[in-house]
């Protein structure tokens, strides 16, 4: 498998449902994965799976002492691995910066140079493929699409590509050429691809055009709740109502509407405090947009949270609303859900075709917004109600589900 982020260290949805999904997957006694992602950091959870970092795979052959190379590398990987590794060291990229053991620096981001990164990333990617057997390649989204296909030819095995989300998605359908022509060329060279949803399915063939019989959907689900999560505490200083808002503030994930419905709410209700939990490219915007409707005092912004602080958060909070304008699944619906918060979202959200008790509205409706928000907070029956039957639930929707259906579509296509 080859992914861009992993547990610890997230900076948005991905590297949770990589995490989840591998673990799902773990559980089946005959699978065995590699995961690779460009820098690993060393605290990863590798109990049920063996990580691979980029950034010490050797791409350039150099003139060394092979045994100072490798004392180098020692805490990166085995010497057997890195033995492996040196011998199938296969071209000389002398346009690569790389350092003096001929590995390719990452910087384990997002960085500015992303498309440099992508393509260094499909180079190691060769290596690995050619270093390690497997019977099924596997890509999370378009970063890793270039590297799937360089190990498919490599190796001659299948490859399975995860669309996460598409450009459509992010930019609200004003696509960028180069990343449309990388995820378009990721599913054309796919042996099959799975969707996290119906509504990227439809986006997947429609937009890409893509044959829906080399399509198919597998919905993601939410990691059990840890002993330590579940002993975590409210953080309440207030009797106020708390309505939550958690995740990228971006154009897609509609922070706007949010804030307006919050607007709404207010002049109905005085005892209710809005929290937007994140940061993006929106988030002055949405500051200046807080002002001008005159709710600052009333509205506040967190920052990035992560871990341990957004159980904090969700475990503080009174409703949960996700205003996405075009979201592939969402996951943290689920997880204010696991921790019994009634939730709200758009839908325009692929989580929302499993979800029965929750609220659904359109992203733009800030009206049934605000009522749906308002209707939580003052009647106490209705709380309680998607409290307790929203968390039994999403108890129900399990990663190892979606790994059965994983493996199900390897056996049906890949092998073939």
């Amino acid at each position: 498998m080859f992914g861009w982020e992993f547990p610890p260290h997230i900076l948005g949805g991905l590297g949770t449902a990589s995490y989840g999904l591998t673990k799902g997957m773990s559980m089946q006694p005959d699978m065995k994965i590699t995961f690779v992602i460009p820098k690993p950091w060393g605290d990863e959870d590798q109990s049920f799976l063996k990580i691979i970092g980029a950034c010490n795979t050797p791409v350039v052959w150099r003139d060394v002492q092979w045994e100072y190379v490798r004392d180098r590398l020692g805490k990166a990987m085995s010497h057997e691995d890195y033995y492996a590794m040196r011998d199938h060291i296969y071209a000389d990229f002398s346009y690569l910066r790389t350092n003096d053991l001929g590995c390719i620096d990452f910087s384990g981001r997002y960085p500015d140079n992303l498309l440099e990164e992508i393509n260094n990333y499909s180079i190691a990617a060769g290596v690995i493929a050619r270093t390690f057997p497997c019977d099924i390649i596997h890509s999370h989204d378009w970063l890793t699409y270039p590297a799937g296909i360089h190990a498919k030819y490599a190796t001659g095995k299948p490859l399975v590509i995860h669309v996460h989300a598409t450009d459509f998605d992010r930019s609200r359908g004003n696509v960028n050429p180069q990343v449309f022509g990388i995820e378009k060329d990721g599913m054309h060279h796919a042996d099959h691809i799975i969707t996290v949803s119906d509504l990227t399915r439809k986006t997947v063939i429609e937009k890409y055009g893509i044959d829906p019989s080399k399509v198919t959907t597998v919905h993601n689900a939410v990691e059990p709740l840890s002993k330590e999560i579940e002993g975590i505490k409210p953080l309440r200083g207030t009797d106020d109502k708390v309505v939550t808002f958690l995740g990228r503030i971006t154009m897609q994930k509609g922070p706007e509407y949010f804030v307006e419905a919050a607007h709404r709410v207010l002049q109905k209700a005085k005892n209710v405090r809005f929290v937007m939990a994140g940061s993006g490219d929106k988030m002055n915007e949405m500051i200046r947009l807080a002002a001008a409707r005159k709710i600052t005092d009333r509205f506040h912004f967190t920052g990035f949270l992560k871990g341990k602080q957004v159980y904090e958060m969700l475990k503080s909070s009174d409703v949960y609303v996700m205003p996405s304008v075009s979201e592939p699944f969402g996951i943290s619906p689920l997880e204010a859900m696991q921790v019994g918060v009634p939730t709200i979202v758009s839908k325009q959200s692929g989580c929302a075709e499993i979800l029965t008790n929750i609220f659904k509205i359109d992203y733009w409706d800030i009206d049934a917004m605000a009522d749906a928000i308002y209707s939580i907070i003052t009647y106490p029956s209705l709380y309680q109600y998607l409290k307790t039957a929203g968390k039994s639930e999403v108890d129900e929707i399990k990663w190892e589900y979606a790994g059965d259906k994983v493996r199900q579509i390897y056996n049906n296509f890949a092998y073939k």
